[in-house]
């Protein structure tokens, strides 16, 4: 069968839009030929920096023919309606209509249409032009006089169709000037003649002969074995890169690797902010002397072309401007040493972290707090954990994070490190922004858990507290990542904290102004009135606030003020984090389901907890004694929701004795007595395998129960009993988690 090569010939196509580019015309040009009816084997799509190109393989020499039936008037309808059918379905009179009968409404007219199926050629020379013009390039400009829109200037198209054996035809059409043919180019520099082309293999040939690589994954082949053999040669190892290969891979079209070498003086640098450089400035690779295991004062470059001096020039040029390069971050490494970090601290002041929620001294503050505050609870020393949230900020005001922004955090731990500060400290300078994505690790470290936690929850409880939260796909302070790093370095560590009260704890910490607005919104001047006996307004109080000071009565009055609006925030932000539990959850196997049940409990903000909670019920529930108790709570809870809907008020246990009349009963009620006690015992010590054990000794009694005792029965006080024994079922299992959530 035929094959279709297509090559659209430009100028440097960005390395960064390459891969998509590429992407983007196989599906274009094949949903295009699908929609038309011509299915196809296979495509491919290639990209080189001057070059994009696909190739489908196994397509049809033409479209189907096809037949359609169109229906026309009834027999007999007037002139004016036949003539009508005839014109639309393309007769010239109407005995070249069939008749066909109805039972219900009678005879009518209609014709068959053929179409015959156009050549593929055809096909081709309408859709091809019309996806170049409608490309969507992130970016795209114009050129001359011409009004056709590319990434780059595009000169040329090749466009053939033929299959294997046979002469392809060239598919002629023409797009702002420029006619399709069988002729394209190679390399710039190497071998800039024109030549023509067959299909795919003879393209691919003709390219290599005229340096050109087109298979973008055989470049990138080329350029990781290159490199690797050239540091082996050395004795060196490549420091890989996958960012870095994709990018120099789409800036080459004949990729030949080269070694140059720089000043060992410039060792001193940390080999990250050495590599930054290289990598930003030079796109190059760095190489790493494995006895030492620091980097090596070698580069590898990646050049387009082979120079007749077997690159020298080229290698001493990059070398030139690394050197350069080097030189600047040696300054900025050594005057950041010099000057200290504490130095910068107070530049804080004068730097706004948001409007609403003060500067970066306010915030960097209320870490501290927090992070000493939590300390403890982590194992971590408190006076560390406030030492280092101090300082853990301060790399962002030095030279080479200004330089290199991607090493914030690293940068601190080197600072740290160069000023002898606890090594718990310079860790924590690191760490404390970890996780930053699914993939990068949580800190485990004490300290740095403390501070890690303080910064998320600061940023979490402030962001909830102005109302800036996400919504949708709009999460611009990047909150759903900050609660995801909270449940991971919680979940990952077994820590076990109340997420409650070091919300509470950080709202309590944020601005007056903002605190205030929240007390404005959501005052109860009733819930006050209980408490002091009156009920003045909140201008009164706030009043009153103001002139007792920092006297213990006015820590009492926050408390009346401030608390309340501390729990209702802090209970909202629980739920975001229910939901962002679910997904790394579900994203782990679980059931979201069963997260909704358990975080459905009163007071739930303990995640570890949570989860082990979860994961007991989870194992329960597979069990067929977890399966039949779940269908006889179901049963229970339904008979109690009708009944409680028809009777007008809720039925809550225990039962009485004296009223259990059936043995089933009895031995239900019996049952129930010694579950929720060996329940409450298994809970305590959070033993939530006892509880799930003790929990399916209910399984045979309720079964039982159902099977002997009418709950509705004619006497009211025995009805009555008996919907509040079924009550206890429903209160035991919201032990575990709320039943009513669960699915299945």
């Amino acid at each position: 069968m035929p094959d279709l090569l297509l090559e659209l010939f430009s100028e440097e196509i960005p390395a960064r839009m390459q891969a998509n580019a590429a992407d983007t015309l196989r599906k274009l040009v094949t949903d295009a030929l699908v929609n038309r009816g011509l299915l196809y084997e296979g495509a491919k799509a290639f990209v080189t920096p001057r070059r994009l190109a696909l190739a489908v393989h196994g397509l049809p020499g033409k479209q189907a023919d096809q037949k359609e039936e169109k229906k026309g008037p009834r027999v007999g309808a007037p002139e004016a309606a036949l003539a009508g059918f005839l014109k639309s379905a393309g007769l010239s009179s109407i005995d070249q209509a069939k008749v066909q009968t109805d039972p219900k409404k009678g005879d009518f007219y209609v014709a068959v249409v053929e179409k015959k199926g156009r050549p593929t050629p055809e096909v081709i020379a309408e859709i091809i032009p019309e996806i170049i013009r409608s490309f969507p390039w992130p970016k795209s400009m114009r050129w001359g006089t011409g009004t056709l829109r590319w990434v780059r200037p595009l000169h040329s198209i090749v466009c053939t169709f033929g299959a294997e054996g046979d002469e392809p035809e060239v598919v002629s059409f023409e797009v702002e000037g420029i006619t399709s043919s069988n002729v394209t180019y190679g390399h710039r520099f190497m071998a800039s003649e024109p030549f023509t082309v067959k299909r795919l293999d003879d393209w691919m040939a003709k390219l290599e002969a005229a340096k050109v690589v087109a298979d973008r994954d055989r470049r990138k082949d080329i350029i990781l074995n290159d490199a690797k053999d050239l540091a082996l040669a050395a004795g060196l190892e490549l420091v890989e890169d996958e960012g870095l290969l994709e990018e120099v891979c789409g800036l080459v079209e004949w990729p030949v690797v080269l070694m140059g070498s720089f000043e060992e003086r410039f060792l001193d640098i940390p080999d990250e902010v050495i590599r930054a450089t290289i990598r930003a400035n030079q796109k190059c690779f760095v190489l790493k002397d494995p006895k030492t295991g620091r980097l090596a004062n070698r580069f590898v470059l990646i050049s387009n072309l082979v120079a007749t001096d077997g690159g020298e020039a080229i290698v001493a040029g990059n070398g030139r401007v690394i050197r350069a390069r080097l030189s600047d971050a040696k300054f900025f490494w050594d005057t950041d040493l010099a000057n200290g970090l504490e130095s910068r601290m107070g530049k804080f002041e004068h730097i706004t972290f948001h409007e609403k929620l003060g500067s970066q001294k306010a915030r960097i503050d209320r870490i501290a707090r927090l992070a000493k505050e939590i300390a403890p609870q982590v194992g971590a020393d408190p006076a560390l954990a406030e030492e280092a949230a101090l300082i853990a900020k301060a790399d962002l005001l030095t030279e080479v994070v200004g330089e290199f922004p991607e090493l914030q955090g690293l940068m601190g731990r080197y600072y740290a490190q160069a000023e002898h500060m606890a090594p718990e400290v310079a860790v924590a300078c690191e760490e404390h922004y970890k996780p930053q994505g699914p993939g990068d690790r949580v800190p485990t470290a004490p300290v740095s858990i403390a501070v890690a936690l303080a910064d998320k929850i600061d940023t979490l409880v402030g962001f909830w507290a102005i109302d800036e939260k996400p919504t949708g796909s709009k999460d611009p302070y990047a909150l759903r990542r900050a609660a995801l790093g909270v449940i991971r370095i919680i979940l990952e560590n077994g820590l076990r904290l109340r997420l409650l009260d070091l919300m509470k704890a950080a709202w309590m910490q944020l601005p007056e102004k903002v605190r205030e607005t929240s007390l404005r919104e959501n005052f109860d001047v009733n819930a006050v009135s209980v408490e002091i006996g009156a009920a003045p307004s909140l201008a009164t109080l706030l009043i009153q606030r103001e002139q007792l000071g920092n006297s213990q009565e006015a820590k009492e009055l926050d408390e009346l003020l401030y608390i309340p609006c501390a729990v209702q925030q802090s209970t909202d932000l629980l739920s975001f984090f229910a939901d962002r539990l679910k997904v790394y959850l579900r994203e782990n196997g679980a059931r979201f389901d069963l997260v909704d049940a358990v975080f459905a409990l009163p007071g739930q903000d303990d995640l570890f907890e949570l989860v082990l909670r979860m994961k007991a019920l989870a194992r329960f529930l597979e069990s067929e004694d977890g399966k039949t108790l779940l269908a006889g709570y179901r049963r229970a809870v339904n008979i109690l929701r009708i009944e409680e809907k028809k009777d007008g008020k809720t039925y809550k246990g225990p039962t009485e004795a004296a009223l259990l009349k059936e043995e089933a009963e009895e031995k239900l009620a019996a049952a129930m007595d010694d579950v929720k006690e060996r329940m409450a015992t298994a809970l305590a010590g959070e033993d939530f395998e006892a509880a799930m054990t003790a929990l399916a000794d209910l399984r045979a009694p309720v079964d039982a129960f159902f099977e002997a005792v009418t709950v509705n029965a004619e006497d009211p006080a025995l009805r009555e009993n008996r919907l509040k024994l079924l009550d206890e079922i429903r209160t035991a299992t919201r032990a575990i988690a709320d039943f009513d959530r669960i699915e299945g």
